[in-house]
Order: structure tokens, then sequence, then C-alpha cells
């Protein structure tokens, strides 16, 4: 699922389309070409192999779809499609420049209303992995999420829950 982004990004639909096909499962050593990579705790890494698009930054995240949540993150968020929700998330805060637990202080694992990227999360394998993308080039100077960057708490959040 995506939001749109005012008629652009054709290009990276179309590549978020095709994502198994750009999406490659190995280990760390043998994914030093990819364009942008999430390494998992056994050792092997999820590479993006797409051509990058001028204009775009690209993000991912994978997880093992089949990994219990951490309990207190499961007794804050739900466990409904939590490793879906908790990889899109993370993609989101890489893209915002903004650190993830401050991204679960401001928005929980949901993505707010008004942003500006395009993303997909499926299946891959044993992983549930997300791709997503945003414009690099802002007219205004808010942040990725289409918001003024001072609305994010300045404040480190830290601990289980």
């Amino acid at each position: 699922m995506s939001r749109t982004h005012d008629g652009a990004g054709q290009r990276v639909s179309a590549l978020l389309a095709a994502a198994p096909r750009h999406l490659r499962v190995a280990s760390a050593a043998d994914s030093g070409a990819a364009v942008t990579r999430s390494h998992l705790g056994d050792g092997r890494c999820v590479g993006w192999y797409a051509p990058p698009v001028p204009g775009w930054r690209v993000a991912i995240d994978a997880e093992r779809a089949a990994a219990a949540p951490p309990p207190a993150l499961a007794r804050r968020f739900g466990s409904t499609d939590f490793w879906g929700r908790w990889t899109r998330v993370e993609c989101l805060a890489k893209l915002a420049d903004v650190p993830v637990a401050t991204w679960w202080h401001r928005h929980g694992l949901e993505v707010p209303s008004g942003t500006v990227w395009l993303w997909r999360t499926l299946p891959l394998t044993d992983l549930a992995v997300t791709v997503a993308f945003t414009p690099t080039h802002r007219v205004d100077r808010v942040d990725r999420a289409g918001r003024d960057p001072r609305t994010f708490p300045d404040v480190a959040v830290s601990g289980a829950g």
C-alpha cells in the first residue's frame, strides 16, 4: 500500500510493483552491491537491487515474519500485523531522519496521514519486508513526513515500553 505524491513517482510506483524482482536475501558479504540493505539477526541481509531513481531516497527493512514480537512492544502497539507495521515504520523513520524511538513516541506504529512516501510491504521467503521511497527535493523545509520537524519531541526515548 502506498500513499500517492501528487502524480509524481510513476517510476517509483513501477519499481514497488516489481519489488520481488529487486530484492535478494544473501549474506552481508554477498550483498555489497545492493543500493541499500537490511541486516537480520541471523546474519542474512536483504538487499534492494533496483536502479536508483533520481530525486528519490530509498530505505528497506526486513524482519523474520514468524518471530514473536517483543512482549513489551506487542503490549504497547498490539501484535496484529506487527512485523509489517514495524518494517514500514522503520523505513519511514529512516527516510524522515527521525530516530525510530521518537517516531514511536509520536505516531506509534502508524503512518501519519498526509505523508509523501511511497512504499510496499510484502512477504519474501520467511521475511516481512518494506521498501519505501520519499522525494529528496522538497521546496519547503519540512520533514519527510510533510511536517515542521520541530513537532517531533526533542527527547530520547529508551527502554522497552
